[in-house]
């Protein structure tokens, strides 16, 4: 037997394990991202500053900017930028930032830097948004930095080079290669549906259905049926037999999309199929199902006062994965503005108006324009509302970029004291004291979108389901007959947008639909 060194009498100790540990992580470090630079490749490269060193020169020759795993490094170069355009120096609880005389130009949000301004700590955690001369928008931060995690194929649309992206991919990579239930969890808006796609795109179930079932929107009478099926004749209206979400999904993937909605009733139905694997359907037997369930949500499910069986809860969350608020790597926004922008330009065709080296300088000043506005924003609707931003200016624009006035509102209110900001509406409201005309207008000027819809009237989202499956006048993208949309697409001819406004359904929840039918190729 091989001795250890203290077996051998060795003096020396070894460290803890803590401190081994402690070892692989490295100390918050200052980093500078490029959020918008001409050449546009360029977007999400980051730049690690020096720990050791007290002052750094940021400016057209450094520091060199890489992405992550990649050694190919290089300055900024860009001819409107000073070789001295900043400089950067510790200070104690902070930084120092200072623009030489005769630099080019500085400005961080609401002000310009003439000479000297001290940035604290708690700043520099948020980040600092820097828009050099003209044409370079960067992100000073401080984070934590952790070891750059192995390279995965980038699942589409997870868009982002920032260390907090590198542990999602990494995340949804080992849940892949898993078969454990997996729960996504993470406010709304962050790209939770694109996370179980992902898992199940790079799964061993790839070549299976992947199933989508919205929870809150299944009314408790219905749910035994929707789920798991039923045969002719099962119950009054059961005038064909129908699969079901649970044997639709079989051999594939199950996703249970806004599970903290479940009614209380569902709840117990969907433990059992979970724990046996086994259903119950409707007028029929039971049967084996052979499937791979995914769940989310944006709701507290271990909260005191929630109503989620815990049972449940558990059962769902064999594997966990948060995913982070858009305000927690901001470091990313510039790679997804752009990637947003791109695909609403080719919805649009309107390539010409975006950027690239070759634009004329007042064409990219413009552009770098709205890339600082955009990275100064807090975006309480994560990339969601980012994505739903892009698209508005691509729409507003004509041959250069135009923030459009609803959008200005919004990046405006943010610096709004908090007693002048509009009061939400009190929560909760009864859905019986909301008139027909007030829930019609709600509808229509939220573009029958039921979170925004729900938030607005200050109401559950199962209320809106339930207002919705109770009503005459509106229905889900989902239960629109084929031959009906056919003819309203043709009529449109094949403008979803305008086909949704005629059916008074949801554009995104009706794009999920075509997209998942093959009709729509990209969206």
């Amino acid at each position: 037997m091989t001795k250890t060194p203290d077996m051998q009498g060795s003096e020396e100790t070894l460290p803890s394990l803590a401190d081994v540990v402690a070892r692989t992580e490295q100390a918050p470090q200052l980093q500078c991202t490029i959020l918008f630079h001409p050449q546009t490749e360029r977007i999400g490269q980051h730049a690690v500053l020096d720990k050791v060193a007290s002052e750094w020169v940021v400016g057209r020759q450094g520091p060199l900017f890489s992405r992550a795993g990649n050694n190919d490094a290089e300055p900024l170069a860009d001819p409107y930028v000073s070789r001295r355009a900043l400089l950067v120096t510790t200070r104690p609880g902070g930084v120092l930032l200072c623009k030489p005389r005769r630099a080019s130009r500085c400005r961080l949000p609401g002000q310009e830097l003439h000479d000297e301004l001290f940035l604290d700590d708690a700043t520099l955690e948020r980040g600092v948004v820097l828009l050099l001369s003209h044409s370079i928008v960067l992100l000073l931060r401080r984070c934590a930095s952790f070891p750059v995690v192995r390279q995965r194929p980038e699942a589409d649309g997870m868009i982002g080079d920032s260390a907090v992206m590198q542990t999602l991919r990494e995340q949804v990579y080992r849940a892949s290669t898993s078969d454990l239930d997996v729960l996504i969890r993470g406010e709304t808006g962050v790209g939770k549906e694109l996370v179980a796609q992902a898992i199940h795109a790079g799964s061993g179930r790839s070549a299976g259905p992947l199933v989508t079932v919205n929870m809150a929107a299944v009314p408790a009478s219905l749910a035994a049926s929707q789920l798991f099926g039923n045969t002719r004749g099962a119950f009054s209206g059961a005038s064909s037999a129908r699969a079901g979400s649970f044997r639709e999904a079989h051999g594939g993937t199950l996703f249970l999309d806004e599970i903290g909605d479940t009614p209380e009733e569902v709840q117990p139905l969907l433990l059992r199929a979970l724990q046996q694997r086994e259903i119950q359907v409707v007028g029929g037997g039971t049967e084996r199902v052979d499937v791979r369930v995914l769940s989310a949500t944006d709701a507290g499910l271990d909260d005191a006062d929630c109503s989620f069986k815990s049972a449940l809860r558990h059962r769902l969350g064999s594997m966990e994965i948060l995913l982070p608020s858009l305000r927690e790597h901001p470091e990313d926004i510039g790679s997804l503005l752009m990637h947003f922008l791109r695909r609403a330009s080719d919805r649009e065709q309107r390539a010409d108006l975006l950027p690239h080296a070759q634009s004329e300088p007042l064409h990219l000043a413009r552009w770098a324009s709205v890339f600082f506005r955009f990275a100064h924003y807090h975006w309480p609707g994560n990339v969601r509302q980012l994505e739903n931003y892009a698209a508005q200016v691509v729409v507003a624009s004509d041959r250069s970029p135009i923030i459009p006035a609803p959008v200005l509102r919004a990046f405006e209110g943010i610096s709004q004291p908090e007693e002048e900001r509009p009061p939400s509406p009190a929560r909760p409201r009864r859905m019986k004291d909301i008139s027909d005309s007030e829930f019609d207008e709600v509808m229509s000027g939220n573009g029958y979108e039921v979170n925004p819809v729900a938030e607005k009237l200050g109401v559950t989202r199962q209320a809106v389901y339930r207002r919705i499956d109770k009503s005459g006048a509106y229905c889900l993208a989902s239960e629109v007959s084929a031959r009906r949309l056919r003819a309203v697409l043709s009529r449109h001819a094949g403008d979803v947008a305008a086909t949704a406004a005629e059916l008074k359904v949801s554009e995104s929840a009706l794009k999920a639909r075509l997209r998942a039918a093959g009709t729509l190729a990209d969206c």
